[in-house]
């Protein structure tokens, strides 16, 4: 409750402000990432997607040390390993076991950390080459034109046959030398990593070719700041938007790529898990066991869904039109 008039009349406007809490003056002016939270949170697709994301991380992360179960033991007698294999959800095995009498679990913790790992590092490396060729050709007039040409050459290839190109091609080269799971890791990451890249390029190239006709540029630009300098001070800073939103989009897009090769059987090698191997090795059983491919399937595509809407959440909060509404 506000003092009475009676009694803030002879006082100092300060006084009256930091009294009675508000006031002219008492409203302190809000950081633009305030608002950037306040309309994330506004979008309950967004926070629900944060939580099942942080859900499955820390299950993927944290699961292990907890369930501490071997997820490539099999039992070394040929009677033990019979008795395990195929074995429905139960207390011992809550997601049962495999063909092998692996228990499922553990596979799927142990995939989940491979299939995320994954994710992030292509997602990484497709937004540095994108956000590189997008930024070169949009300040840079006469790069414009071959890297445009480079991009939509990569946008007219086939992905998925591609990147079966590019396995079958050095799996074999970079498992010799950094081993089998190394070597399909840095494969599988690079490839896509390498093939992803344009969407990225497309839209900071576009923000770069706005943003380079506007005041604060033009006027860094008079006063003779090198253009490396413009382009690190003034131009990524306003591009962070729209990297952030094509982030949150590589890295569902990297896991799914990443699942549909191991399901065709050229991701990781079999003793390494991964979601998507683990539904390729589920399909031959799915009939007698819908559960082999029902536990690795929804944790794609629960993955898939939360990052996408934090995605949709992360434009709509970073869009200024949005944040005055």
């Amino acid at each position: 409750m506000s003092e009475p008039v009676s009694e803030t009349v002879g006082k100092p406007v300060s006084e009256t402000v930091s009294e009675t809490g508000h006031g002219l003056f008492s409203d302190r002016p809000r950081s633009p990432w305030a608002d950037v939270l306040r309309q994330f949170r506004s979008h309950g697709g967004a926070v629900a997607g944060v939580v099942i994301l942080g859900l499955l991380v820390l299950a993927v992360v944290v699961g292990p040390f907890l369930w501490r179960l071997d997820p490539a033991f099999i039992a070394p007698k040929a009677t033990d390993m019979f008795k395990m294999r195929n074995l429905a959800p139960s207390l011992a095995h809550p997601f049962g076991t495999d063909q092998l009498g692996r228990d499922q679990l553990a596979r799927m913790l142990a995939g989940g950390r491979v299939s995320l790992a994954v994710g992030f590092v292509a997602m990484l490396i497709s937004l540095f080459i994108g956000t590189t060729v997008g930024v070169l050709a949009g300040y840079v007039r006469w790069l414009d034109g071959p890297l445009m040409r480079l991009t939509d050459l990569f946008l007219a290839l086939p992905l998925l046959p591609l990147l079966l190109v590019m396995v079958m091609l050095f799996r074999d080269a970079l498992a010799s030398v950094l081993g089998p799971e190394a070597g399909a890791f840095l494969l599988i990451v690079g490839a896509i990593g390498l093939t992803s890249w344009m969407q990225a390029a497309r839209i900071v190239r576009g923000d770069v070719l706005a943003l380079k006709e506007r005041e604060f540029v033009l006027a860094a630009r008079s006063i003779g700041t090198p253009p490396h300098l413009i382009v690190l001070h003034h131009i990524l800073p306003n591009v962070i938007s729209p990297i952030m939103v094509a982030a949150t989009l590589g890295f569902a897009s990297a896991i799914i790529t990443e699942s549909a090769l191991s399901f065709l059987g050229l991701g990781f090698p079999p003793d390494f898990p991964t979601w998507g191997r683990l539904l390729f090795e589920g399909v031959e059983y799915m009939q007698a066991d819908p559960n082999r491919v029902l536990f690795p399937g929804v944790a794609i595509s629960l993955t898939v869904l939360s990052i996408n809407y934090i995605g949709d959440g992360l434009r709509d909060a970073l869009d200024p039109r949005l944040r005055r509404r």
